[in-house]
Formats: C-alpha cells, structure tokens, sequence
C-alpha cells in the first residue's frame, strides 16, 4: 500500500478568523523518530524538518518503518552541489511508501516550486523571451522558465554588437552555457534545434543530447516549431528572392504539417521534454497535444494586429464601395501569408469572405476575441479537459500598453481560476519591466526624494 503522491510538502490548511482560536499543531517527519538509512542522513536532513499536513503525517506513523531517499533524490542534489540543509528550486518534495514500510523522499521536477519546497508567489509563473545574459541577470530571480530561438540567439544577441558587448559571448553555447549558471536549478530553459528540416533523426537527436549535457535533464526543454506547409523540398523559398512562400498555408503536404508533431513525439521517447511552439490559432492545439508536449503556447502580438488591420480594410472596402480598397486587402494578406502569390488575382469577393471568416473564428467583435485572446482561452478550456496534468500554456509574443494588463486581467477572471497554475507568461524582460511601474510611481518618488532633500 502507498502514499498518494504529493505537490510538495502539504502545509496545514490555514483557518479562518473565530472567537475561540484553537493552536495548530506543527508536523514534520522528523517527530515520527524513524530510523535513517546508512549513508543518507546527508539528504534526508534537508526534508524531515519540512512541515507535512496532518493526514500525511498519520499515514506515515501508520506504515512508515524507515526514512531513505531515492536514487533522484541524490542525482538532484549532487548534480546541483546544493548546500547542506537546503532543497534545489525548480523541484517537488514527495513520499513514497515501498516494501517493508521503507518511505522514500524523492523529488520531482515542477517549476511552481520555489527552494526548499516552497511553493512560488503565485500559481501563475512567468518567462522571459531573451538569449542576453546580461537582461536575464536582473530578472532572474522571479522567472520558472525561460525561452530562446535561432533569431533570439544569434539576431538579437550574438550578432547585435549593442547586445553582446565588445563580443564577449563567441557562440551559442557560450551563451546557453552561461545563462544557465545564471538561472540555477529553478528554471526551465527552452531551446530550439538550428534545423528543425533535417531529415537524419540522428542529428537532431544528437544536436538535443548536447542541449541536455549542457543544462542538465532536468532543466533542458527542446523547442519544437509547427512547419506547416513548409518542408525540406521548399523551405529555401524563405530564404531567396521575395522570400514568399508558393504554397498556401491551408494546403499542406500531410507529411510536412506533421514534421513538428513527429520530432515532438519522438523527442519525448528519448526522454526530452518539448516546448510545441508556433502556435497563433486555437485550431492547432487539439492536434499538438496529441504529441504530448510539456509545453504549448498562444501567441497573441502579431495576430491581434493583424485582426485589426483586417478589420479596418473591411471597414473602409464597405465604406467606399470599391474595389481598390478590396484590392488593398488582399495585397494585405499576401504580406502577411494568410494567402500566397498565386492568390495575387484571386477574385476580391473571395478574399471579402476569407477576410471575414478569419475576424469571426477569432471572434473579433465579441467579448471572447476582442481583446485577441480567444486562442488564449480556447487552449485553456482544452488543457483543462486533456489526459496532460503536466502540461503548460505559454502566453506569449507581447507588445503594447494592453496586452499584458488584458493577459492579467483574463487569468483572474472566475472560469480560469482553476487553471493558473498551468500558465507561463513569457515577454523580453524589457516589456515585463513596463509593468512594474506606473505614472504615479514618479508623482510620489518626486515627493519622496524631495522631503529628504529638504530634511
């Protein structure tokens, strides 16, 4: 018979106010006098002191015989070098009960864990977007994850001579290296394979193992893109002249459209966990969580602006009653590849209807979608129902003065109460930054600073 598994160390519930205060009694393992296994007292002195609710405690005093902790218990903590008496982020206390009435700590990867088995602030945990560690160094105490791709690494770092200073950093894995000696065991660190078209499973098999040396099995995540209609055979169209994709992205190549789930899939067989990435519409998601990710995610930025523009065109097409603006419409979805080049005569009362079918499966001018994050809500209502209790939604790619405030805003709100903890909001640090402050932050610094001045 064993212990139900626990999310960490279950403190006693608190209780509320009442005329008659009644003491609450403190458990722990420790006052359960059990005998220690040889050789791990090192380790087991980091949890026995640690407070267990009262029904845990009496399960334990029923069946317990004996205290040891589990081969990953001690891979952890060697791994980690983690001070004696301390208990590394990023990881779950549990007990198990096994044969002979031996309970067994173990600990178990989970970023809402803060050190020492608390739980983090809130059950919403949040990210950054950034691949400079100089950015990551300040924000790093109050993220559980952080996120990384091609264009964050070398774009935006490596090969940005404001970013990386004086090219301090020479390649990615310096890079990679570094942030997470920066981060420490707490975070999660999602990186991208350079080439998610290479056909040999054994490089990109490969490629990910050196991640994983790297950070650690524990903190390594592999980024995995949707491909759509894009494949080995027409990828380079990206890359040359007008950089335009031929095929519509509605029309895959069945083999193509699955690229993404099949490396996710296989990646987990070899024991990865995989951020599924390149996720703008709620139609992905069903089929994504069908390669069993740890991660999905809701990109919300580009789509929002997009729906706007859509809008607005349809706007002034129904208000000058002429083709020219529908025509500038679908020049509009050409830029943006929700049609191809081949669409560049398509009939413009097709491209009307195209228009408004992607505004109403958006729910654009409803409560639901106006704020662009109906695909936010739709992958929570999906994640709720799904066999995944591990699996997290990234809310991501931000900008602007609403965004994050309507983000915050919806994981209040009463239906997705239960679902919080599920969520990682991931922005560059810069933009998280915006929302620590408001106007009034100066207004009342300009008084404080000055009435010290005066004193």
């Amino acid at each position: 018979m064993g212990l139900p598994d626990l999310d960490g160390w279950a403190m006693t519930p608190p209780r509320g106010p009442s005329r008659a205060a009644t003491p609450e009694i403190a458990y722990c393992a420790k006052a359960l006098e059990l005998p220690v296994a040889p050789g791990h007292e090192p380790y087991l002195n980091r949890v026995l002191d640690l407070a267990l609710d009262a029904g845990t405690f009496r399960e334990l005093a029923t069946f317990g015989r004996g205290f040891e902790a589990t081969d990953e218990f001690r891979a952890v903590i060697d791994y980690f070098a983690v001070p004696d008496g301390r208990l590394p982020a990023g990881f779950a206390v549990r007990f198990r009960l096994g044969p002979g009435g031996r309970v067994a700590a173990d600990l178990r990867r989970d970023i809402s864990y803060g050190a020492d088995g608390c739980l983090r602030p809130t059950p919403v945990l949040y990210s950054a977007d950034s691949a400079n560690p100089y950015e990551v160094a300040p924000i790093a105490p109050y993220i559980a994850n952080l996120t990384c791709n091609p264009g964050i690494v070398y774009d935006l770092f490596l090969n940005n001579p404001e970013a990386n200073v004086g090219r301090h950093f020479k390649d990615r894995d310096e890079v990679i290296g570094e942030i997470g000696r920066i981060l420490g065991p707490g975070c999660d660190i999602s990186v991208e394979l350079d080439n998610p078209f290479e056909q040999d499973p054994g490089r990109l098999l490969e490629e990910a193992e050196h991640f994983r040396e790297m950070l650690s099995r524990w903190r390594v995540v592999i980024k995995v893109p949707h491909t759509g209609p894009v494949g080995p055979h027409n990828v380079s169209q990206l890359l040359d002249g007008d950089r335009r994709l031929e095929d519509r992205w509605w029309e895959p190549n069945t083999a193509d459209a699955f690229r993404g789930h099949r490396l996710a899939l296989m990646l987990r067989e070899h024991g990865f966990r995989v951020n599924f990435t390149l996720m703008f519409e709620p139609h992905q998601t069903g089929l994504a969580l069908q390669a069993r990710p740890y991660f999905i995610n809701s990109f919300v930025r580009h789509r929002l602006i997009q729906s706007r523009r859509i809008a607005e065109l349809l706007g002034r097409a129904d208000g000058a009653g002429d083709d020219d603006r529908l025509a500038e419409l679908r020049d509009y979805l050409i830029a943006t590849d929700y049609l191809s080049p081949r669409d560049s005569r398509r009939d413009l009362g097709e491209v009307r209807e195209i228009a408004e079918t992607i505004l109403e499966l958006r729910r654009y001018a409803g409560a639901d979608g106006s704020d662009g994050l109906d695909g936010v809500r739709h992958n929570l209502r999906l994640l709720r129902n799904a066999n995944l209790p591990d699996t997290r939604l990234i809310v991501c790619s931000m900008q602007g003065p609403r965004n994050y405030p309507d983000i915050d805003r919806l994981l209040a709100e009463p239906e997705f109460a239960d679902m919080s903890r599920r969520v990682v909001v991931t922005a560059e640090p810069s933009y998280l930054a915006r929302f620590t402050s408001a106007n009034q932050v100066i207004s009342y610094q300009r008084r404080f600073t000055s009435a010290v001045r005066g004193a």
